[in-house]
């Protein structure tokens, strides 16, 4: 059997009902074969970066996995797809948005998939779960409590009781 490694997944929702989508997509990625664990932060609000329309639910998950990176962007691109995510260009408003953030602390670099995100450590939505998560990660750029320091101008809200 597959050694099993630590993936955190970014989720993002600012299309019909962004909280039970995420909710559903939680589930979704504990059932896929090859994930033996999953755990999810609570539940952010945050306005769009770099783009427009409504307010986006925000929340990491941390996967404890046997699956290779690219199986579990498959994975995640599916279960995008199954709710009804469209690409119809850069930053587009989403039903379902899943960002492979962080995978065993390996560098990937392909046409498909660039780990870790190579913006996550300039979102305060993605710092603050995964701080939930992973208080004492360290990404390339420093502590998640530095990088959250840096992000101090963008304004996100804790949603109540809104974990998964």
């Amino acid at each position: 059997m597959a050694d099993s490694v630590t993936a955190y997944v970014g989720l993002g929702a600012n299309l019909g009902t962004a909280v039970q989508t995420l909710r559903q997509a939680a589930q979704q990625m504990s059932a896929l074969p090859g994930v033996l664990a999953l755990s999810i932060s609570p539940f952010y609000r945050s306005a769009p970066v770099d783009a427009c329309g409504p307010d986006y639910t925000n929340a990491v998950a941390q996967l404890e996995t046997t699956l290779a990176p690219e199986s579990l962007l498959d994975a995640l691109q599916a279960i995008e797809l199954a709710h009804g995510r469209e690409r119809p260009y850069r930053n587009a408003p989403r039903t379902l948005d899943l960002d492979l953030l962080w995978f065993g602390g390996r560098q990937i670099n392909t046409d498909r998939l660039t780990v870790p995100h190579p913006r996550m450590h300039q979102r305060a939505f993605v710092l603050y779960p995964l701080r939930d998560l992973a208080p004492h990660l360290r990404l390339a750029q420093g502590s998640l409590n530095e990088l959250i320091a840096d992000c101090a101008d963008q304004v996100l809200e804790k949603l109540p009781h809104t974990k998964a």
